[in-house]
C-alpha cells in the first residue's frame, strides 16, 4: 500500500520543481551578468551530454567539493586505470576547477537539474558504472533514475550538520526513500553517520575526511615562499575564503588596530566579488594592490587583494597567521585543513557547522583558535604575529593534526571496489 507521507512529500517536491521551472533560465541569465560561465552549456543542464559509457562518475557541486575529490579520484584511477572518468558540477567555478585539476583525462559537464525526464536522459546517455556524489547531494529524481538504470550510488565524504538534518527531516519520507536507494555512505565523522542513519541511510561507514589527503602542491609552496621573500619580511595576516558581510568588519578592525608594517592578504571566496571587495578596501581608506596585477609590493601597501584562482595554498604558504572565512557569520565556515597542512596557525569565527568535526579536532590539537568576531580575531591575530614561538607551536600542531587524519581516500576506494 502506498505510503501517504511519501506520496505527500513527492507531491510537494514535484510542485516546487514545477513552480521553479520558469525561473531557471532567468536565474542563469541573472547570474551570467557577473559570471559569464552561467551563459554557456545550457544543453548539458538539460541532460544533453556525450560521455564514454561505463565511466566512473563523480559529482562535485562546486569548487570545494571538486578539490576534495582529488585524492579519491587518484585512488580510483590507480585501482581502475582503464575506466573513463566523468565529472559533473553545478557552477562555472566548479567547472573551471575541474578543468584545471582533471581536464587532461576526464569528461567534464554540468549535471542536469533534478527533473525526472532530464535525469533519465542524462543517465541513459552517460551509462556510468557507478555514481559518486561528493558530500551530501540528495537529488530525489536523480537517485530514483539511478535505481531504475541500475547505477549504484555512493555518498562520499558525506557530512550532514544538525541544521541540514533538520531541513531534510521536513520531507522525512522522501529523504528516507532517497537514502535507502544509496548503496554506500562514506561519512566524514560519527556524528555525520548518526544523522544520516536517523534519516534512513543503511550502509553507512565512517571513513574520515578526504580533505586531509590533499597534499599541498610543491609548486604553490614555492610560489608562496617567493611572494613572502618579496614582501620585505613584513608580518602577514591572511584572511582566506571570506564571504559577503565579513570583509568590511575585518578591514575596519585592521585599519583601527594593525601596525603599519603588517600586511593583510584578503582572498574572497567567490571570484565574482573581487571588484566589490576592492571597493570595500578603498572605503576603509587602506592602500592596496591586486595580486592579478603581478607588480612588486609597494612599501606603503596595507592590503593585497588575492584576486586570483587556484592559488590558495600559495597564499597559506606566504602568510604567518591565517583566518579562515565563512565563519564570522552563520555561513558554516570553510576548510581549515589546508592552512593546517601548510603549518600555519589558524583562526576561525564562531560559525563552523559545515566543518564541525575538523574544526573541533584542530582546536583540540592546538592548531586552531576560535574567535568571537572580527575585532577579537584581529586582536588574536596581532598577538600571534608578535609571538613567534606561539606561531611555531600552532603551526607544528597543525602539521601533526593534518598528518594524523590522512587515509580516507584508500578507505573509501576500498568500499567502492565491490560495487564496480
Amino acid at each position: 500500500m502506498p505510503n501517504p507521507r511519501l506520496l505527500l512529500d513527492w507531491t510537494l517536491y514535484r510542485l516546487a520543481l514545477l513552480l521553479a521551472a520558469p525561473l531557471i533560465p532567468l536565474r542563469l541569465l541573472w547570474r551570467g551578468r557577473r559570471e559569464r560561465g552561467y551563459l554557456a552549456h545550457w544543453g548539458e543542464r538539460l541532460g544533453k551530454v556525450s560521455a564514454p559509457a561505463g565511466a566512473l562518475w563523480i559529482h562535485a557541486v562546486s569548487v570545494g567539493e571538486m578539490r576534495a575529490a582529488q585524492p579519491l579520484i587518484a585512488a580510483l584511477r590507480a585501482a581502475h586505470p582503464d575506466a573513463p572518468v566523468l565529472l559533473t558540477c553545478m557552477t562555472p567555478t566548479g567547472r573551471a576547477t575541474a578543468e584545471a585539476l582533471y581536464g587532461s583525462f576526464a569528461r567534464i559537464v554540468y549535471l542536469p537539474y533534478d527533473y525526472a525526464w532530464l535525469t533519465r536522459r542524462f543517465l541513459h546517455r552517460a551509462k556510468p558504472r557507478v555514481g559518486i556524489l561528493m558530500e551530501t547531494e540528495l537529488w530525489p529524481n536523480l537517485i530514483h533514475a539511478a535505481a531504475r538504470e541500475d547505477v549504484p550510488l555512493v555518498l562520499a565524504n558525506a557530512r550532514l550538520s544538525a541544521r541540514s538534518a533538520r531541513g531534510y527531516a521536513r520531507l522525512r519520507a522522501l529523504t528516507r526513500a532517497c537514502l535507502e536507494r544509496v548503496a554506500l555512505v562514506a561519512a566524514q565523522a560519527e556524528a555525520d553517520a548518526e544523522r544520516l542513519r536517523s534519516l534512513g541511510a543503511v550502509a553507512v561507514h565512517v571513513t574520515g575526511n578526504l580533505k586531509f589527503d590533499i597534499a599541498p602542491p610543491q609548486v604553490q609552496l614555492e610560489r608562496g615562499a617567493a611572494w613572502k621573500a618579496g614582501w620585505r619580511a613584513r608580518p602577514v595576516l591572511l584572511a582566506a575564503s571570506t564571504r559577503e558581510g565579513e570583509e568590511a568588519p575585518l578591514l575596519r578592525a585592521f585599519a583601527d588596530t594593525a601596525p603599519a608594517e603588517v600586511l593583510l592578504v584578503l582572498v574572497p571566496r567567490h571570484p565574482q566579488r573581487f571588484d566589490e571587495v576592492a571597493g570595500l578596501i578603498e572605503a576603509a581608506g587602506l592602500t592596496y594592490q591586486r595580486r592579478s596585477a603581478e607588480t612588486p609590493l609597494a612599501a606603503d601597501t596595507r592590503v593585497l587583494l588575492g584576486d586570483s584562482l587556484g592559488e590558495l595554498f600559495a597564499y597559506y604558504a606566504a602568510c604567518d597567521v591565517a583566518f579562515v572565512g565563512g565563519s564570522l557569520l552563520p555561513l558554516g565556515g570553510q576548510n581549515l585543513i589546508e592552512a593546517a597542512s601548510v603549518g600555519r596557525p589558524v583562526l576561525v569565527g564562531p560559525h563552523t557547522f559545515n566543518f564541525e568535526e575538523a574544526t573541533r579536532l584542530a582546536i583540540e590539537a592546538g592548531a586552531a583558535l576560535r574567535v568571537s568576531d572580527a575585532e577579537d580575531g584581529m586582536r588574536n591575530a596581532l598577538k600571534l604575529l608578535g609571538d613567534a614561538s606561539a606561531c611555531t607551536r600552532m603551526g607544528e600542531a597543525g602539521l601533526a593534526f593534518a598528518a594524523r587524519h590522512r587515509g580516507a581516500a584508500a578507505r573509501v576506494e576500498g568500499l567502492i571496489a565491490p560495487l564496480l
